[in-house]
């Protein structure tokens, strides 16, 4: 009974989010091929580029639709849909946050982009971390919104929230919409389920000293009850310089923002907020 309210308040979040849709046209459209599959991208606006990656199950309208329109005023905004997402064709490729992140690396090397700003929300923020570190000369900064570095970072309730869960639960849902309205073929809807609930079953890392060796700044934000286990995010926070009294020590490049009352999905509808410490970090 848990698990289903869970579900059912998360497709409601979900759906509320969605239906906002987004309000400028892609500059540019297309599809990286990237090792052994093709990524699609969308690219907005001019200037500096940044990179947005999308949380699980989430096309670029249901994740990024809000944000877009402000951040490609001033920015080149190139927006991925991650392996067997949105529009990009369903693969049986294994799914790991390593190769995702090379995925991310290719696409760059593809459109030209030598380096760039990543945000990354929910797995995208995981996948966002693990890029940082393996590719390290290609970031300048990093946003990651409501995500983690390692599966411990998650609450354990996040972490099993998938466990046993039938991909027929999902059938008619916001997410279902959402996928239907681009996916390149429709019958992959339950493989696609299937592939991210076992990948939610693999436990993940990206370990704590490569944290601690990142020399580029990053601002983490996330809700007070958005599921990351917040004991983890401070020390987190710590491993990047943050967490101490800035009042008798230099004030740390990377920052920290803890929204109230905010959980998982609701964060990313705080346009305004989220708009405001991006902007002024990227800055």
């Amino acid at each position: 009974m848990k698990k289903t309210s869970l579900l059912v308040t998360f497709l409601l979040l979900l759906l509320a989010n969605s239906t906002k849709g987004q309000q400028v046209a892609p500059s540019q459209v297309g599809y990286a091929p990237v090792n052994g599959i093709k990524v699609y991208y969308e690219v907005y606006g001019e200037g500096k580029p940044l990179i947005l990656l999308h949380g699980a199950f989430y096309t670029i309208s249901m994740n990024w639709a809000e944000l877009l329109p402000e951040l490609s005023k001033t920015r080149k905004v190139i927006a991925l849909e991650m392996q067997s997402h949105g529009h990009s064709p369903y693969s049986d490729r294994k799914l790991d946050i390593k190769t995702l992140a090379s995925d991310v690396a290719k696409v760059m090397d593809y459109l030209r982009i030598d380096t760039a700003d990543v945000a990354g929300y929910s797995m995208g923020g995981s996948i966002a971390y693990q890029f940082a570190v393996d590719f390290p000369k290609r970031l300048r900064r990093l946003v990651i919104l409501s995500s983690t570095y390692k599966s411990s970072g998650w609450l354990p309730e996040v972490n099993n929230a998938f466990t046993d869960f039938k991909p027929e639960l999902f059938d008619g849902s916001p997410l279902q919409i959402g996928y239907d309205a681009v996916a390149p073929d429709k019958s992959k809807w339950h493989k696609f389920l299937k592939q991210m609930f076992d990948f939610s079953q693999v436990s993940f890392d990206v370990g704590d000293a490569k944290i601690a060796a990142l020399k580029k700044p990053v601002l983490i934000i996330s809700g007070d009850n958005d599921g990351v286990d917040k004991i983890e995010l401070a020390k987190t926070y710590q491993l990047l310089g943050g967490g101490i009294s800035a009042d008798l020590r230099p004030m740390p490049a990377s920052q920290l923002a803890i929204l109230p009352s905010q959980a998982h999905v609701s964060l990313m509808m705080q346009t305004s907020l989220l708009l405001e410490f991006i902007t002024a970090f990227l800055k």
